[in-house]
């Protein structure tokens, strides 16, 4: 993505020092004007903020997140003034790609040109705290948020809760959900969610943190709306979806027609058990689902083939495969991408 300006002569190691001022501007200028308009103009892949921020706007539907500061280097080089929607884009593709120094790079970046970042900014770091496993990192976030005098929204709490919750810092999210109910927010499925995945990352494993995601679906079923404006119907949410800021395990899937984002809860917990190991938990979790009237879309039967193979259950993982297979229902590449190594993985191992 770097603009190349041509090839240019070097000029040999015992010529380089020393150099005189008048013999350093001969140089760059003879380089720069070995290179022809027209050849620079090919080259050159935008020259005003709109075309940069189309740039941007591509490599973050590509995921192609790491060439961000090349890009935006290169503006700066240009001359081209960016301007809060460029930091906007920046920052969104830096949490998508969960690179957390791009992140605070470009805040400050934002702040130094006199552009003060909003909630939706602060979220979206935040969030890319999470991604990184740092919750102190987004606490700090928060704080300097407070401190320019920002206000958190019922978002900027969750996305700290998730945060805190990818560290296994179940302390911190209960007492993110206690300021929450004190500012009169109620508790959504994101926020259970969140609370199931600190319990799954909470270290050392005991019996009771099954037990625990086994309670929070049942406390999850009288979930409300944080707020009127939460969701992505916030203007500073565009092209980002809640999945995706809160760190939830459909979130790189959560378009596709077979996820059912009504389960959001169930997908946490599914999971999370199935990652902790634990079909007597992972059966108890799909036997709600069902006594609540929902039937098991596809993410949830590949956590629960997930689950039967990580215990080596392959008959009853097998028989699963093969009775969803047999369903009718709507299949999807992932379905057989998920499955199929942990097959593989496991006749491995058993077969050696």
């Amino acid at each position: 993505m770097r603009k190349s300006l041509g090839s240019a002569s070097v000029l040999p190691q015992q010529n380089l020092f020393p150099l005189t001022c008048e013999g350093a501007l001969l140089v760059f200028t003879s380089t720069f004007s070995a290179v022809a308009p027209e050849e620079y103009v090919k080259r050159n892949y935008a020259n005003n903020i709109s075309e940069y921020n189309t740039v941007l706007g591509s490599l973050n539907a590509q995921r192609r997140n790491f060439l961000l500061r090349d890009v935006y280097d290169d503006m700066l080089l240009d001359g081209v003034q960016p301007i809060r929607d460029t930091f906007h884009t920046l920052i969104v593709g830096a949490m998508k790609g969960a690179r957390l120094q791009d992140a605070l790079y470009f805040m400050d970046e934002m702040k130094s040109t006199g552009l003060m970042p909003d909630t939706t900014i602060y979220n979206f770091i935040i969030s890319t705290c999470g991604k990184n496993k740092n919750s102190d990192c987004a606490i700090q976030v928060l704080e300097e948020m407070k401190r320019c005098g920002v206000k958190p929204r019922g978002q900027t709490y969750i996305a700290l809760l998730c945060a805190c919750a990818s560290c296994g810092r179940v302390d911190r999210a209960y007492a993110i959900v206690r300021d929450m109910t004190a500012a009169g927010l109620g508790l959504n499925k994101y926020c259970y969610a969140g609370l199931i995945t600190a319990f799954k990352n909470r270290e050392p494993v005991t019996e009771e943190t099954t037990s625990k995601i086994i309670e929070l679906v049942k406390q999850s079923k009288g979930w409300s709306s944080v707020e009127a404006s939460s969701g992505s119907g916030d203007s500073g949410m565009i092209g980002v979806t809640e999945e995706e800021l809160y760190n939830i395990p459909t979130a790189e899937i959560v378009h596709r027609r077979y996820i059912n984002r009504q389960l959001t809860v169930y997908h946490t917990a599914l999971h999370a058990c199935a990652d902790l190991g634990s079909k007597e938990a992972v059966e108890k979790i799909s036997e709600m689902l069902k006594q609540d009237g929902y039937a098991p879309d596809l993410f949830c039967m590949t956590q629960v083939i997930r689950c039967y193979l990580r215990c080596r259950d392959i008959k009853g993982a097998k028989k699963i495969f093969d009775d969803y297979i047999s369903s009718g229902k709507p299949l999807a590449l992932e379905f057989f991408t998920v499955s199929q190594p942990n097959f593989v993985q496991f006749c491995s191992a058993r077969f050696m």
